[in-house]
């Protein structure tokens, strides 16, 4: 009897030895950005794991403990240049596994656990922050000298999600993040193609960037806007429909916060003036006062396009709210920069996702996002802008009885149609008294 309880005990012991070993690496994804690569690690169970970088060539050595290292590094992709190799070292135990990513150049690391989540299971996530910073979201360098007259509007177009994050799924294994990154290359193919309109893209192609960093691209590209792309999601397949989301005042307010507890950013906000006001009291305050005036100009911006964009969306797709809705989002958070969210429709709604992956219904979203952007700036351009003095150049015109827009384009050597845009007319009926804006050209 002893004996067997012994032999018991010892194929306890060894079972959970090896279920303890059980972890294993199911795949590994490299996500290459242009200022950092994320390489993520498919797991079977939680990560146990601890990591140092060595340099000289440099390196990143990552210890999983109670890991398997059976899985087969040599077949993955590893686009972008930053991570040239992933490899499997000699590790601590025998029931331990040793990875190492070696990189073509210095990379400061960052690494976490994710629990699963559609549709993903256990993941560890290396963030490697490239030496090598680029100046923008797309390697794009703003010559700001040469911006300070005449400039170019500057759109920033957020396409959410990307890489590891695929945003929502539909009901066909549509991923938001595909979605919402073609619909973005629309929108800034027609924008570039506006004189007067420069697009900026927060990401090219597929790779992650923080929601919270967002923002700040558009602001490194001085954007006189940010709109960010997604589509929406819910439980049940039922709900439909576009919708435009601002900044809520209450997030707003922490933000505002936020900003005046960042020391560094009063020079921002008040550029040359920071260096004559020796108070720093004063000095908060009035970065504060600016502050305050630029975050309200910021929503009622963001609201009064919110509606146009609305007005153009209902055109193409059917509408889940009629109203810009107030959230808390992190894309949303800059101060300085009118941003609004636009929901593309429900992917989670079979009809709508079948709509959202048919490239003409993607480019007319995209055209009604355009077409209510243009309408806003052609009404409030900003300052220094092209747009703005091109407006102060335009005349005006009263309309009298027997006149009509073939009569005045006549007139003023216009074409109908530029007199249409210049006024958002929608029709060419004209009524007596009416004032009207004659562009220039």
């Amino acid at each position: 009897m002893l004996r067997l309880l012994i032999s018991i005990c010892c194929l306890w012991l060894v079972s959970s030895a090896v279920y303890a070993a059980q972890n294993g690496i199911d795949g590994i994804r490299v996500w290459p950005s242009p200022n950092s690569t994320r390489v993520v690690l498919d797991l079977k169970q939680a990560p146990d794991y601890s990591y140092f970088p060595l340099s000289n060539p440099d390196r990143l050595v990552i210890d999983l403990a109670n890991t398997s290292d059976s899985a087969d590094l040599s077949e993955i992709d590893k686009s972008g240049d930053l991570v040239r190799r992933i490899r499997y070292s000699t590790p601590k135990n025998s029931q331990s596994a040793r990875i190492v990513i070696d990189m073509s150049r210095k990379a400061n690391p960052t690494l976490f656990a994710m629990t699963p989540t559609k549709p993903y299971g256990h993941r560890l996530v290396i963030d490697l922050e490239d030496s090598q910073q680029r100046s923008g979201p797309s390697g794009v360098v703003i010559d700001s000298s040469s911006n300070e007259r005449d400039r170019d509007i500057i759109i920033a177009i957020d396409a959410g999600h990307g890489g590891e994050d695929p945003g929502s799924v539909g009901p066909s294994g549509s991923y938001e993040k595909h979605i919402t990154l073609s619909i973005a290359k629309k929108l800034e193919a027609m924008v570039n193609r506006e004189p007067g309109m420069r697009a900026v893209m927060t990401r090219t192609g597929d790779y992650y960037i923080s929601p919270n960093k967002r923002p700040e691209l558009a602001r490194q590209q001085k954007a006189d806007l940010l709109v960010s792309i997604h589509a929406d999601a819910f439980t049940q397949p039922e709900p439909r429909g576009g919708s435009v989301w601002v900044l809520s005042t209450g997030r707003a307010g922490t933000e505002l916060g936020r900003w005046m507890e960042r020391t560094e950013r009063h020079s921002e906000l008040l550029g040359g003036a920071a260096e004559v006001i020796t108070d720093k009291a004063s000095e908060r305050y009035l970065a504060e006062t600016i502050l305050g005036l630029s975050m309200d100009h910021s929503m009622a911006t963001s609201y009064d396009l919110g509606n146009k964009v609305i007005q153009e969306m209902r055109k193409v797709t059917s509408l889940h709210k009629r109203t810009p809705q107030a959230a808390s989002l992190a894309v949303l958070t800059s101060p300085d920069i009118p941003s609004i969210l636009v929901e593309v429709g429900f992917i989670s709604n079979p009809q709508e996702e079948k709509n959202l992956n048919w490239a003409e219904h993607r480019e007319r979203l995209a055209d009604s996002i355009f077409n209510a952007t243009k309408r806003y700036f052609k009404q409030v351009p900003p300052d220094g802008t092209l747009w703005a003095a091109q407006k102060e150049r335009n005349r005006t015109h009263r309309v009298r009885s027997g006149e009509s827009l073939s009569l005045l384009a006549q007139r003023y050597n216009v074409k109908v149609s530029s007199i249409k845009e210049a006024n958002n007319l929608r029709s060419d009926v004209v009524r007596i008294g009416q004032v009207l804006t004659i562009p220039s050209t």
